[in-house]
């Protein structure tokens, strides 16, 4: 989740660095490149230990259902982070910061409701 939250972050602090030195251009890539890496490694265990918990312990149930379709827009978010990151790296256009700011909480909201859905399981 760390990966999720402050990949974006690192992308609003690059789309602002327009006046800066280029040397903190290159860190802050540098700095995203490493952290989509490892997010990759950590969405990957996650991935694994959530089978486990579904097919071994027979978790199941509508709620899990909905869980599952929200960790993959928050999957599909991710990506979209580092396909940004990877365009910025290659000299493309990031969208605006303001843009990027109000993308950044997204994940949030995402995380709070797959959080209520493991904890209510409403359905």
């Amino acid at each position: 989740m760390a990966t999720v939250f402050y990949l974006p972050r690192i992308l609003v602090n690059i789309a602002e660095a327009t006046g800066e030195p280029p040397a903190v251009k290159a860190r802050l890539e540098l700095m995203g490149r490493r952290l989509y890496k490892f997010g990759h490694s950590m969405f990957g265990m996650a991935l694994v230990f959530g089978l486990i918990l579904w097919f071994y312990f027979h978790i199941s149930g509508g709620w899990l259902h909905a869980k599952l379709a929200l960790v993959a827009v928050m999957l599909a978010y991710f990506i979209w982070s580092g396909r940004a990151l990877k365009r910025s790296i290659a000299g493309g256009a990031l969208p605006s910061s303001k843009a990027l700011r109000i993308g950044n909480e997204l994940p949030v909201l995402v995380l709070l409701a797959i959080v209520y859905l493991v904890v209510a399981k409403p359905f």
